[in-house]
């Protein structure tokens, strides 16, 4: 059974979350729109952290959710797509968090790129973890795209996906990288770790079928 379209949300678990624009439109088309949609989600994962005079000036904004109601596992933003791992803390559901973020920025998008009309394609689409392999291979998954799409050689230098904070290279406060990063002794043996055989092995298995899903979207 695959959960293209979970409906279910539950509190506790963990899903992987995705969409993309409708007709396979880029969504973001520079820095600023990259940078709006990271501080949106922020905005609604740690209410407590944003500062009144930092938020960018949007046309459309709703009253933000309660503290703590969801963990960011990981995540990456493609030029036409997004990805985000997250756990649902509490009753309020995931599709709430996502419906408000994407809403948003959507209105901003439109109001910005002078356009109307829907900027996603259908509702969003998420699948849920059920084991830890999983979840390991999903976040593997999430933070390889940029390379799978040819958009870098090198991970480090794609500066719109979580990968920098498992790398120990940035951390912008978005990620419970605990989750992933207690099951290692270092984030270099968690690195690591997708760099050996076992990880190859969950990959070719794993990955082709998520590339799949995805693809008959």
């Amino acid at each position: 059974m695959n959960n293209r379209d979970y409906k279910e949300f539950a509190k506790g678990e963990i899903y992987h979350i995705y969409n993309r624009g409708v007709g396979k439109m880029n969504i973001f088309k520079d820095e600023e729109d990259f940078k709006v949609f990271l501080f949106r989600l922020k905005e609604n994962l740690f209410p407590e952290l944003i500062k009144k005079d930092n938020r960018p000036k949007l046309s459309y904004r709703r009253k933000i959710l309660p503290p703590k109601s969801f963990d960011l596992i990981a995540y990456c933003l493609m030029p036409n797509h997004f990805h985000l791992l997250i756990k649902q803390n509490s009753d309020i559901s995931i599709s709430t968090l996502v419906l408000k973020l994407c809403g948003g920025f959507s209105k901003y998008f439109n109001k910005k790129h002078d356009r109307i009309g829907s900027l996603f394609q259908d509702k969003f689409k998420a699948v849920k973890i059920y084991k830890n392999d999983q979840l390991l291979w999903t976040s593997l998954y999430i933070h390889e795209n940029p390379i799978k799409a040819g958009l870098t050689d090198n991970l480090s230098g794609y500066k719109w996906s979580s990968y920098l904070d498992y790398a120990g290279l940035q951390n912008n406060n978005l990620c419970k990288k605990d989750i992933i990063l207690e099951q290692f002794n270092s984030p270099k043996a968690y690195l690591n770790y997708f760099r050996g055989t076992e990880s190859k092995k969950i990959e070719n298995k794993m990955i082709s079928c998520l590339d799949l899903l995805i693809d008959k979207e």
